[in-house]
């Protein structure tokens, strides 16, 4: 795939190649900091806003009550993973009690190292890394600078179109999100501490601040996790759901436990289609650690690139991504594979294991071969098998597929924020949410009430306590209300 980065775009990605740090002492945010360190470069769209007046603003005390109480943060720029310590990183990304496998360094650098999320591919690595004064890394962001808006799965390409029908160019643009990844997690990750939220609310304060200095149309913050998106809104940024759809254990003790929950007629169609798969002189394993060996990820890395012809989709995974995958995460992996009655694999479906999910990534089955109800199989049922087993309370199992609600996923929100520095960009992408977010809201309800195999008390209790909880999620937010409106143009 090429790049799509112009020459401003490298000019762009070099202005921030060495780690600049910008440091201000409380009340004042990093963000000034880093807007008082270098003018703004130069709009180079219409109608571009200079940086929001609420980028000025305080930090906040300490939560602990004292009232002389300050710090000091240094933010620095890095442009490749690998240039900030894995202890460090994972110190942060993993401190909140749930592992979430695609935040950890050892991912995000496998991205970098196959060569599968670099630059000369449209994704130039802009992470960025908050210290404290003693130096002890105390935030982190995945930060890509993109000349483009493949692998995203938020998808915004009707807002670019305007925008460039108006003049203006839409890359690059700025992306917080994990590569080719379409699953919900941490993005401004925050060590814990008295200082949680103001860290939190400097570093985000920060990534408008970067936006703005590097005269860029966006900044676009995809699947972030639900608290995080709601004190983002808090501060301005506007804010985007979807759906996915998500099976969720509720203290099942086998896949007959799960069969038991739902309508008589969704467990014949499940019972069938397993029955199915064994008819055909199939067999399903599942695999992880060094039971996954060298030829699996052969066989794999060649079905996924047969779901990509398919599809008429792009490759973005290399095949060395797959090879660092099993060599440095295997135990992190479950590869399902169904092999025929010679032993061959046939097929095979990716997952990663989180301390709280199961996630299911890619799927492949050889060219030119139907297997009925193989899919089924490899991508829900044997997830939700591994899921019981291990106690895991969910199974996310990536993007779209409404054919999922019937195999005992349920429709669930996913969570975004985007800055757009043009005011007339924002305006339209305003309108945009705003529909959309109408339509998102009745599909999710419809699919839920018309669409659950769960017998309808099960069901309405979903309904329920999801409601309950994104009332919640709107209603509050551990951060003030400053906002990123840029004034009254």
């Amino acid at each position: 795939m090429p790049p799509f980065f112009g020459t401003a775009t490298l000019r762009c990605a070099q202005a921030l190649s060495l780690p600049r740090s910008w440091t201000r002492r409380n009340p004042r945010t990093v963000a000034d900091g880093a807007a008082a360190a270098a003018a703004p470069a130069a709009p180079e769209s219409p109608d571009a806003s200079q940086p929001p007046a609420g980028a000025a603003e305080g930090v906040g005390g300490s939560s602990t009550g004292a009232d002389s109480a300050t710090m000091q943060l240094s933010v620095s720029v890095v442009t490749a993973i690998e240039q900030v310590a894995q202890e460090e990183w994972d110190a942060v990304a993993c401190s909140g009690g749930e592992v979430n496998p695609f935040v950890t360094w050892k991912f995000l650098w496998i991205l970098e190292a196959s060569g599968s999320a670099v630059r000369e591919e449209g994704w130039a690595p802009q992470h960025v890394v908050v210290r404290d004064e003693a130096g002890k890394l105390v935030g982190c962001c995945p930060l890509y600078l993109k000349g483009h808006s493949y692998g995203e799965y938020v998808f915004d390409s009707s807002w670019a179109n305007f925008y460039q029908m108006r003049g203006g160019r839409y890359y690059p643009k700025l992306q917080s999100c994990v590569p080719f990844t379409p699953v919900s997690g941490p993005r401004l990750m925050v060590a814990p501490g008295p200082y949680r939220a103001p860290i939190l609310k400097a570093l985000a304060e920060t990534l408008v601040a970067i936006t703005d200095r590097m005269a860029v149309s966006s900044l676009h913050i995809t699947f972030s996790g639900a608290e995080e998106w709601a004190a983002l809104g808090a501060l301005g940024l506007q804010q985007r759901r979807g759906i996915q759809f998500h099976w969720e254990n509720d203290g099942y003790s086998t896949f007959e436990d799960f069969l038991a929950a739902l309508k008589q007629s969704k467990r014949k169609n499940i019972r069938q289609e397993r029955k199915a798969v064994a008819k055909q002189g199939l067999t399903v394993r599942r695999l992880t650690g060094a039971a996954i060996q060298p030829h699996h990820w052969d066989k794999f890395h060649e079905f996924y690139l047969n779901t990509v012809d398919k599809r008429w989709g792009s490759a973005y995974l290399t095949r060395r991504f797959f090879e660092m995958l099993g060599e440095e995460m295997a135990d992190q992996v479950l590869l399902v594979v169904a092999e025929n009655a010679d032993g061959e694999m046939v097929a095979g479906a990716l997952n990663l294991i989180g301390s709280h999910a199961l996630y299911g990534r890619q799927w492949g089955c050889e060219a030119g071969r139907e297997y009925r109800g193989l899919h089924f199989e490899c991508c829900y049922y044997q997830a939700i098998e591994e899921a019981i087993k291990r106690g895991l309370p969910r199974v996310e199992a990536g993007a779209q597929g409404e054919h999922k609600v019937q195999r005992g996923y349920l429709p669930n929100y996913t969570y975004s924020a985007h800055y757009c520095r043009d005011t007339v960009l924002r305006s339209a992408v305003g309108s945009f949410l705003e529909r959309e977010a109408q339509q998102i809201n009745y599909s999710w309800q419809a699919l839920t009430l018309e669409g659950s195999p769960y017998k309808k008390d099960k069901t309405l209790t979903y309904l329920m306590e999801k409601i309950s909880a994104f009332s919640s999620l709107s209603s509050g937010s551990s951060l003030d209300s400053r906002s990123f409106d840029g004034g009254d143009e």
